[in-house]
């Protein structure tokens, strides 16, 4: 097991990389105490001269010294190598704020997973005993991976996070070219290579929150609370549950505290939250939702507060989603979600389920369902559509 701890050995091996028509990326990292991940460690694993195996494989250490991590984002930039992960969400957030960049071309072999009918949300270690017949040994999962040295037992785990992901690559992306899916994997993909998708704006933070009351005084006190919640989080670098949670986020904008003594007769808000600077701006927030004139309301979704689902329809478009998915061996959850089926049974016509692939596979035979022009029909333990 190589570790890699200078910028020199670690742009040697990215140029090994450059020759290569994949590499196999992942990280370990900790967020439980801060806003933003704390990268720990990076696995890289080239594919051997006759295939996924027996190639180099080794581990980055970025905490060990004065590394830069220019050539591995150099790497990123170079499309003739594929960059391959496992459920790559949170490894390019890191990777985004950390460089400023993001791999490409990418591929994801948990999305990928989904696409060839493995479920939904698969986990790598069930992609190891399905496709390349191993175990992995995963008694270092919960470790603190800013602590050194590392155990063997701790490098042995991390290295098999990116050995064995070479054969699950190169099994998937062979199953996409042969089945033509390989277009449906880069259009889910497109999203996590956009910094929108990571960029939290502390004036947009209210629209994360989940509140059955619309009323737009209370809504802007929730804007005002979910504002300067993001705000603290991120300066400090602390977890925004730190600061307070959604519950006592809702129970502030309820009881609409003024005063030091108000904050103390709170069921929810944790004590450090009752003093000192988040105290103050719980108070100037709250005050700040209450004078907020009425034009400047946050913007509920009105045609989402008044949709009226259609529950009969509802249940017909879950009987299609489970047919289709069953046909194509698409996971359902990647097809369409509960929110995207009741919202065509409202009449909504904006659902991601009707663009892309997803309108391939249900999307339009969703639509036709809602209008009337097909019915399900059961031929033994098949449902088929049939026209009308």
């Amino acid at each position: 097991m190589k570790t890699l701890t200078t910028t020199q050995d670690l742009a040697a091996f990215c140029d090994l990389a450059k020759a290569a028509p994949y590499v196999t990326i992942d990280t370990e990292f900790l967020r439980e105490r801060t806003y933003y991940s704390k990268l720990c460690l990076i696995q890289m694993a080239l594919p051997g001269p006759k295939g996924p195996d027996g190639g180099p494989a080794v581990l980055v250490d970025p905490i060990a010294g004065e590394m830069s991590l220019d050539p591995l984002y150099d790497l990123f930039r170079h499309t003739p190598t594929m960059k391959v992960f496992h459920a790559a969400r949170q490894d390019l957030e890191i990777f985004f704020y950390e460089g400023d960049c993001f791999p490409t071309p990418l591929f994801d072999t948990q999305v990928a997973a989904m696409v060839c009918g493995f479920g939904d949300q698969v986990g790598y270690e069930t992609l190891v005993k399905k496709i390349c017949r191993a175990s992995v040994d995963k008694t270092s999962r919960f470790t603190d991976w800013s602590r050194r040295p590392l155990s063997d037992a701790q490098q042995k785990y991390a290295l098999a996070d990116v050995t064995h992901l070479r054969g699950i690559y190169e099994h998937l992306s062979a199953e996409l070219a042969k089945t033509g899916r390989t277009r449906w994997v880069a259009e889910e993909l497109e999203v996590l290579t956009t910094p929108d998708t990571y960029i939290v704006r502390p004036d947009e933070a209210w629209q994360r929150i989940k509140t059955r009351t619309s009323s737009g005084r209370f809504m802007a006190i929730v804007r005002e609370l979910a504002r300067f919640r993001e705000d603290y989080a991120q300066s400090r670098n602390i977890p925004r549950g730190r600061v307070y949670k959604d519950d006592a986020l809702l129970e502030l904008a309820s009881t609409k505290p003024g005063s030091a003594e108000d904050l103390n007769a709170s069921r929810l808000l944790l004590r450090e939250a009752r003093r000192g600077d988040i105290a103050e701006g719980i108070l100037k927030a709250v005050r700040d939702g209450l004078a907020a004139s009425a034009d400047s309301f946050p913007a509920v979704d009105a045609a989402k507060v008044a949709q009226q689902v259609n529950p009969a329809l509802a249940d017909l478009l879950r009987v299609l989603l489970k047919a289709k998915s069953e046909e194509t061996g698409v996971a359902q959850k990647l097809i369409a979600n509960a929110a995207d089926l009741d919202a065509l049974a409202s009449g909504a016509r904006d659902a991601p389920c009707l663009r892309g692939w997803r309108a391939e596979v249900f999307g339009t035979d969703a639509l036709r369902l809602c209008a009337g022009e097909i019915a399900l029909s059961a031929r033994g333990t098949d449902v088929i559509v049939v026209p009308l």
